[in-house]
């Protein structure tokens, strides 16, 4: 846990950050931003963003891993946790499938969002509320959930264009 104030306050923002707030005004704003496509790609961040929230409560419920501050009462927890278990990240999961899917769609965006991706995931470890394990298997998770999501929306473009 880092006890220098600005680090933990900053991590402790990214984190709430994190909870839906800043994916939330991104899959508002995709219209937007991409004003030929970006309704279809907003509705289908959502779907999968259900998806991912259904796939890692799911995992978690069934894996039963205690978060490090609970299995290790020397960790001091950051911020509270939304659930109980720890594997997999589900805050790392939606940021690696959200990011998957704008690094597929709309790479400039994706550019500028991947410092709070990154962000997202190291603030789990950081903040004491998961494994490094729990961090990389959902982003593994959640970066094959943004890329075959996309892929569909993909093949459905290319199939709408060609016939």
């Amino acid at each position: 846990m880092v006890r220098f104030r600005p680090v933990r306050r900053y991590f402790q923002l990214v984190s709430w950050l994190g909870n839906g707030w800043l994916w939330y005004a991104l899959i508002l704003s995709i219209p937007f931003i991409r004003p030929e496509a970006g309704i279809g790609l907003a509705l289908l961040m959502t779907l999968t963003g259900l998806t991912c929230t259904l796939t890692y409560k799911f995992l978690k419920r069934w894996l039963i891993r205690e978060r490090p501050f609970i299995s290790f009462p020397s960790i001091d927890c950051g911020t509270p946790p939304l659930d109980r278990y720890s594997f997999p990240s589900g805050h790392t999961l939606h940021a690696a499938c959200f990011q998957t899917m704008l690094f597929l769609t709309t790479p400039e965006l994706a550019l500028t969002v991947f410092p709070f991706t990154v962000s997202v995931a190291t603030s789990r470890i950081v903040l004491g509320l998961h494994y490094p394990t729990d961090v990389l298997a959902g982003a593994l998770i959640g970066g094959l959930m943004g890329y075959l999501s996309t892929l569909h929306l993909l093949c459905g473009f290319l199939a709408l264009f060609s016939g």
